[in-house]
């Protein structure tokens, strides 16, 4: 009697113990587009489309080093485009990285100008996020 309740006693403990572990990837990004035009954003071997006044998420990255580039469409009218931020870089993921890409734009005199914002949920040290 003593031993089962021993036996059932740890079988207990183990499976708590166990349960508070998660395996769930919790880090996302999130590309938030408020400029008059779409953009793409290429990123581990795909191309995420964020149309105009949407906002893309991706979720459950690995943590690892990852290169991102983006392109981007100009509005009719646009006689020259340029961007300001990086448009291309290196983001670095780890345990619950959560990295927002906010990206706007102004239009004067014929020139279209996309900004381009980035937060990082991590510690924004040189290892955390790299432009070119």
């Amino acid at each position: 009697m003593n031993r089962s309740l021993v036996f059932v006693g740890v079988i207990l403990f183990i499976l708590t113990f166990f349960s508070g572990c998660s395996s769930n990837i919790n880090n996302s990004i999130t590309f938030k587009n408020l400029a008059s035009g779409d953009v793409y954003i290429n990123f581990r071997g795909g191309l995420i489309t964020v149309p105009a006044g949407q906002t893309s998420s991706i979720t459950e990255i690995p943590n690892g080093t990852y290169d991102y580039s983006t392109t981007y469409t100009v509005p009719a009218g646009a006689s020259s485009s340029s961007t300001v931020g990086n448009t291309s870089g290196t983001l670095v993921i780890k345990a619950g990285t959560k990295i927002l890409f906010v990206y706007s734009s102004t239009l004067q005199s014929g020139a279209y100008v996309l900004s381009i914002t980035i937060s990082n949920s991590d510690n924004q040290g040189s290892s955390s996020l790299t432009g070119p």
